[in-house]
């Protein structure tokens, strides 16, 4: 049997809505306030067909360069040979959601200007790098009253 290599071909389990969110798209989707520079991912909703993005693009994240009254223009980079090009892509605002990518970065930046604040005031240096975590402290295990246990399998039985 033929395959199609239709615009939607293999997307059975991309475009599927979750368990307990299929339906009517909810009113909070509308109300979400977008504006240019912001950091979207893109996230195809197969309950609005209208304005839906191409499969490549589905769970890629890109950058609001245009706001119109129902949709938005959405920057992305695809990998074309060994280049990245910039795609511009159109989608509605069904499709895209605000990134969470930058939300740890901006509560540190938040962060660090409120030590740097309080450490001024003081007049005291603040250290504000990042110090990855450290491996565990050495120690020594002794057997005194720590009788080792031999490990085996149990015995299969019914409680029928």
């Amino acid at each position: 049997m033929p395959h199609s290599f239709g615009y939607r071909a293999r997307t059975r389990h991309m475009f599927r809505r979750d368990f307990r969110h299929k339906g009517v798209i909810p009113m909070s989707t509308y109300l979400v306030t977008y504006k240019v520079g912001d950091i979207v991912d893109i996230k195809a909703n197969s309950a609005e067909q209208k304005g839906m993005p191409h499969k490549f693009y589905h769970g890629k994240t890109g950058v609001v360069y245009n706001v119109s009254p129902r949709g938005v223009g959405v920057i992305c980079f695809k990998v074309v040979g060994n280049r990245y090009l910039e795609k511009r892509v159109n989608l509605r605002i069904e499709h895209v959601k605000h990134s969470k990518c930058r939300q740890e970065f901006v509560a540190r930046v938040k962060r660090n200007a409120a030590l740097k604040r309080e450490a001024k005031e003081k007049g005291e240096k603040v250290q504000l790098k990042r110090i990855p975590a450290l491996p565990r402290e050495s120690h020594h295990i002794t057997l005194a009253g720590n009788t080792p246990i031999t490990v085996g399998p149990v015995r299969f039985e019914t409680t029928i």
